[in-house]
């Protein structure tokens, strides 16, 4: 009987499948290497709780020695009643869980504290407080509900609630005898003790589950063995959007496991089924069913890019090829890049934070403003690829208000010469591939990026190792790797472009 953890439980919140292949997959296709990203990610959230940790006073230190040398003396200071353990260890049967704290509480029980570099909680809207308006994330929940089970079977609680301390520092309760949401009416508990017998029974092989092409895949280390599987298979979610969700559904409901299957669909036979049975196809509207099925065959025939409807996509002297780069995890942007084609004249210009501090990213941010209101005024556009630059810049507007006022950065995004192509993309056209990001796409239309291993999230990995070490040749791989995507951007407006020209023809 192999142990269920918080780590399995999270990793099956994550992706239901990684469970399972973790013990039972290919082991030679899993990547050994740790990602440079999730290396960064990993160091932040050690510092990060060395830094809580520092600030708690008197507390017993548990980190040392073997598990079960841990375990008994977390057993004995919890029945001394220890006010505070830190990395204390608990095992019952095949559960096991090491929380960050245990905490003695008025009543003589424990609760457990969990210590995160994110956010506390989920679903926080801007500028509000997180109690009033988040919720418990499920993956932070699942783990605190391990917890209090464990001190439950040894005798140490009674009460369905722990704590979170978050990025800010702030500690919040997590009341897990709440429901999930307000569809979802399971108490998070009932939810922890569905995904705890789902895990156990990957664990042991009682039961099987496949693959999935998803967003959150590519920092996996069995990213490369999951894709491969789903090519070689013909997985459904090789479609575009259709996620492992719909996957089963279309797997359970219609029988199908290969996207040349979906041509075969009678579309009149599955409406009317749908009338008669609610539970069938659930979720799944006509539209977007249809939808599926476009994709699919666009997929399977390897046609090339489909334009539906004729574009707006200005006639000017100047046209931007926009990309920031930015370190989410902090809130801060370091580097505006913009490719600018001017007739048959192109030029890079980046606006870059040399450090990072609030100053720099202010100073970096005005500088590309400067540029922005040097241009004619009506006589340039802007493109940029997916709401990311937008929703980032807002968020800066109330760090850097005196750069630029909210109504001059409304009017900017709203002018219909700033495009998010993005939005063209996903709405106007479809394209013979399982992926519509940039990458993905440029790649297809044979634009080829300069580093070895272009990444977003490797770009933030080189900017904190360019703080470091001051070499101009980190921050340079940063520029270049930006520069492409411009590039990239650019390559997909002028294919956009000249799919409009055969519209118009």
């Amino acid at each position: 009987m192999k142990n269920v953890t918080s780590s399995k439980l999270y990793d099956y919140i994550v992706c239901p499948h990684r469970v399972w292949r973790d013990v039972y997959g290919p082991q030679e296709e899993k990547i050994q290497e740790a990602n440079p990203f999730v290396e960064l990610l990993w160091n932040r959230g050690v510092a990060h709780e060395e830094k809580i940790v520092a600030g708690l006073g008197e507390y017993l230190d548990l980190k040392e020695g073997s598990l079960q040398e841990r375990f008994v003396a977390t057993l004995k200071a919890m029945r001394d009643g220890a006010p505070l353990i830190y990395q204390g260890v608990l095992f019952f049967g095949n559960l096991k869980g090491i929380p960050d704290l245990l905490k003695k509480m008025p009543d003589g029980s424990y609760a457990p504290i969990e210590i995160k570099s994110g956010m506390g909680f989920e679903g926080t809207a801007e500028g509000e407080e997180e109690e009033s308006s988040g919720k418990p994330k499920k993956t932070y929940a699942v783990q605190l509900c391990l917890y209090i089970e464990l001190l439950q079977k040894l005798g140490f609680e009674t009460r369905k609630r722990g704590f979170i301390i978050d990025g800010t520092g702030k500690e919040m309760e997590y009341v897990l005898d709440q429901p999930v949401g307000k569809r979802d009416k399971r108490t998070f508990w009932e939810f922890y003790e569905e995904t705890k017998e789902q895990v156990e029974n990957l664990l042991n092989n009682k039961a099987q589950n496949k693959p999935a092409m998803a967003g959150s895949c590519k920092l996996c280390p069995w990213y490369k063995s999951c894709k491969n599987w789903c090519k070689e298979n013909k997985d459904l979610t090789n479609i575009f959007y259709l996620g492992r969700a719909k996957r089963d559904m279309l797997n359970e409901d219609l029988y199908i496991s290969k996207v040349g299957e979906i041509g075969q669909l009678d579309m009149r036979e599955i409406l009317e089924r749908k009338k008669k049975d609610k539970n069938f196809l659930k979720g799944v509207a006509e539209k977007t069913l249809s939808k599926i099925i476009t994709r699919a065959e666009i997929l399977e025939n390897g046609s090339g890019a489909v334009l539906y409807r004729k574009l707006y996509l200005p006639r000017v002297s100047y046209e931007l090829f926009f990309d920031i780069e930015d370190d989410p995890t902090q809130e801060f942007v370091y580097l505006h890049g913009v490719y600018e084609r001017n007739g048959k004249a192109e030029r890079f210009l980046d606006f870059t934070a040399r450090d990072n501090t609030l100053e720099a990213e202010r100073d970096a941010w005005q500088r590309f403003w400067g540029y922005i209101c040097s241009l004619p005024k009506d006589d340039f556009a802007v493109y940029y690829y997916s709401h990311h630059e937008k929703t980032t810049y807002f968020k800066m507007q109330k760090r850097h208000y005196d750069v630029i006022s909210i109504e001059e950065l409304t009017a900017f995004f709203g002018s219909s010469n700033v495009i998010d192509l993005y939005k063209i993309v996903l709405a106007d056209t479809d394209w013979p591939l399982g992926s519509y990001s940039l990458k993905e796409i440029a790649q297809y239309l044979k634009f080829k990026w300069r580093d070895e291993s272009p990444s977003g999230a490797l770009s933030i990995q080189w900017f904190n190792q360019y703080l470091e070490t001051q070499e101009p040749k980190d921050l340079q791989r940063i520029l270049d790797y930006n520069e492409d995507d411009c590039k990239a951007t650019m390559v997909l407006k002028d294919e956009l472009a000249r799919l409009d020209d055969l519209i118009s023809n």
